[in-house]
């Protein structure tokens, strides 16, 4: 977990055991979403209705990390299953698909060498799915929106980590997130890029994937 290369936050590189879990393989949509409005009668997030941000299998955007947990809460008395915000390592774990070290999903080679880079994501996230899944099956990882983790964040967190199921800090200011933005310069991140920003924030690039316990 972690990279030498990368950002002070994501130093040191170190190794960490995560027990067995399940991810999502696409971003919560807008379909998705809606059911759990209706369903408890919760008002819509900004950009609801906006033209660059509706269409069904977008994933849907800013979402609050609490609207993010209230969706997994919602999600698990309905299935009757334990539905949850993956964690930091979960989700480079998954990112990774079982290659360590590589830098992207699908190894070594930069975001631009994408098919059609130049001409996606040009103002708003795309519909989930539309290209290959990684080794794990899942879709649309490091790129489209940034997900939310269920971790706090500390810049210096990986210094003093469990090597077992990390979860991130006790407490903090700011909620940990991961993946690239259709917004940014760059669009896809790499594995081990981390982001945080306060949990109240509804930004049109922040959305989530949820986790299941086993």
């Amino acid at each position: 977990m972690g990279s030498e290369s990368g950002q002070d936050n994501e130093r040191p590189l170190h190794r960490v055991w995560v027990d067995a879990f399940q991810l999502a393989a696409c971003q919560v949509t807008n379909t998705e979403y809606g059911h759990f409005l209706r369903d408890t009668e919760t008002l819509p997030p900004p950009y609801w209705t906006d033209a660059n941000f509706k269409h069904p299998r977008q994933p849907v955007v800013a979402v609050s990390w609490f609207e993010a947990v209230k969706y997994c809460e919602w999600l698990t008395a309905s299935s009757g299953r334990h539905f949850r915000l993956p964690t930091e390592a979960e989700w480079e774990r998954a990112a990774r698909a079982g290659a360590d070290g590589k830098l992207y999903p699908w190894g070594e080679a930069p975001p631009q060498s994408l098919p059609d880079y130049d001409e996606r994501w040009k103002n708003g996230p795309e519909p989930v799915a539309q290209h290959a899944p990684n080794r794990f099956g899942l879709y649309d990882i490091c790129e489209n929106v940034h997900e939310w983790c269920s971790d706090w964040f500390a810049p210096d967190y990986y210094s003093n980590s469990p090597d077992r199921n990390p979860a991130g800090p006790p407490t903090g200011s700011r909620r940990a997130s991961r993946g690239g933005s259709w917004r940014h310069h760059v669009k896809v991140s790499r594995c081990a890029a981390r982001s945080s920003i306060p949990p109240q924030l509804q930004y049109a690039d922040y959305g989530f994937r949820v986790a299941c316990d086993l």
